[in-house]
C-alpha cells in the first residue's frame, strides 16, 4: 500500500506533462469512424483507415491517446495494415470510466469488445511504450484472436522501465543543477524526483526524440488537438488500478506463439534494454537507431520491417 501511495504522490504532478511526449477479414471492415461503446457504457474514440490486415494501435502514455501517431505515423502504417486507431478509456478523445475502472483487465476487455463490435476474427496489435503491457496482456488472454504483435519501443516490465528512466534521466541533468540521489530510496520516489527535474529544465525531449524537429512536429500536432481527456493517467496510480500493470510480462513471452516484431530503439532510455529478455516463440527483433519514438523517426526502416513481417503472417 505504501508503494501505491508513493507512486501516486510522485507521479501525478507530472503525468499530464508526459502525455505530450509520449484492427472477420480485413475486407469486411470499412474505413471511417465507427461508433463504439463498451459494455459498461464508456464511449471510445475509434477511427479506421488504410488497407490490409486489421491492426489496432495500442497507445502509450499512460493515457496519451493515439492522435500523434495517427497523424504523423498513419500514412506509413496504413500502407501495411488497415489501422484501427483507438483512444483508451479516459484518454485523448474518449470518455472517462464513470466508476474509475482503469485496471488492466478492463483495458484488455475494451480491446476484446472493440474486436467483437468490428466483427473481426483476428487482428494484429501494434503497441507503443506503455501500450506494450496492454497488448501483451490481451495476446496472453486471447491468443486465438491475435494474428501477431508489433512492439514499438514497448514496455513489458513497468518497474524496469521506471528504473531505466530514473537512472538515465538523472545522468542527463546538468551536474550543477541536480541534487544528490539516494540509490536506496524507493523507486517511485527517485523516479518522481528525476521526472520533475527533467520537466522543470525542459529536458524530456532529449529522452524522447533524437531530433529537435521531431519534438517540434509533435508539439505542433498536440496544439492542433482539442482538449484531451487525462483521467486514465490521473487514476492509474491508485491502489487497485496499478496492480496489474506492475506484472513483468517478459515472463509470459515464451508462451505466446503468434509472430512478433520487436522494434526497440538503440538509445531508448525510457524503455531500457528489456527487449533483450523477450523470448517470444516467433519473434523478430529489429533494433533501430534513436530513442523512444521510432514510429516517428525511423519510418523507412520500420516500413521495411513491417513489409517482411506482414509477409510472414498466417493466411
Amino acid at each position: 500500500m505504501k508503494t501505491f501511495h508513493l507512486l501516486r504522490q510522485a507521479l501525478l504532478p507530472i503525468l499530464v506533462l508526459l502525455l505530450a511526449h509520449s484492427f472477420a477479414a480485413a475486407q469486411s471492415l470499412s474505413n471511417g469512424t465507427p461508433a463504439v461503446t463498451t459494455s459498461d457504457g464508456v464511449r471510445l474514440y475509434v477511427r479506421v483507415a488504410g488497407e490490409g490486415r486489421p491492426c489496432v494501435f495500442v497507445h502509450g502514455g499512460p493515457g496519451a491517446g493515439a492522435a500523434v501517431q495517427e497523424t504523423l505515423a498513419g500514412p506509413l502504417l496504413e500502407q501495411h495494415f488497415q489501422m484501427i486507431y483507438l483512444d483508451q478509456r479516459g484518454s485523448g478523445r474518449s470518455a472517462s470510466a464513470p466508476d474509475g475502472a482503469y485496471g488492466l483487465p478492463r483495458l484488455v476487455q475494451d480491446l476484446e469488445e472493440l474486436r467483437q463490435q468490428l466483427h473481426l476474427d483476428k487482428w494484429v496489435l501494434l503497441s507503443h511504450s506503455f501500450g506494450g503491457l496492454i497488448a501483451t496482456a490481451y495476446a496472453r488472454q486471447y491468443p486465438q484472436h491475435t494474428l501477431g504483435l508489433v512492439l514499438s519501443n514497448s514496455i513489458l516490465n513497468l518497474p524496469a522501465s521506471m528504473e531505466s528512466l530514473a537512472t538515465n534521466g538523472y545522468a542527463l541533468l546538468p551536474a550543477a543543477t541536480r541534487p544528490p540521489l539516494d540509490p536506496t530510496a524507493p523507486l517511485p520516489q527517485r523516479f518522481g524526483m528525476v521526472m520533475a527535474l527533467l520537466n522543470q529544465q525542459h529536458l524530456m525531449d532529449r529522452l524522447m526524440y533524437t531530433s529537435d524537429s521531431t519534438a517540434a512536429r509533435v508539439a505542433r500536432e498536440m496544439r492542433r488537438q482539442p482538449a484531451t481527456n487525462h483521467d486514465f493517467a490521473a487514476s492509474l496510480y491508485r491502489p487497485g488500478v496499478i496492480d496489474g500493470y506492475l506484472e513483468d510480462f517478459t515472463a509470459a513471452t515464451p508462451g505466446l506463439k503468434m509472430p512478433v516484431l520487436v522494434l526497440p530503439g538503440q538509445a531508448d532510455a525510457v524503455t531500457g534494454p528489456q527487449h533483450e529478455g523477450f523470448r517470444f516463440a516467433k519473434q523478430q527483433v529489429v533494433v533501430l537507431p534513436g530513442r523512444h519514438n521510432g514510429l516517428l523517426e525511423n519510418q523507412p526502416a520500420i516500413g521495411a520491417a513491417l513489409t517482411r513481417f506482414v509477409r510472414q503472417l498466417p493466411r
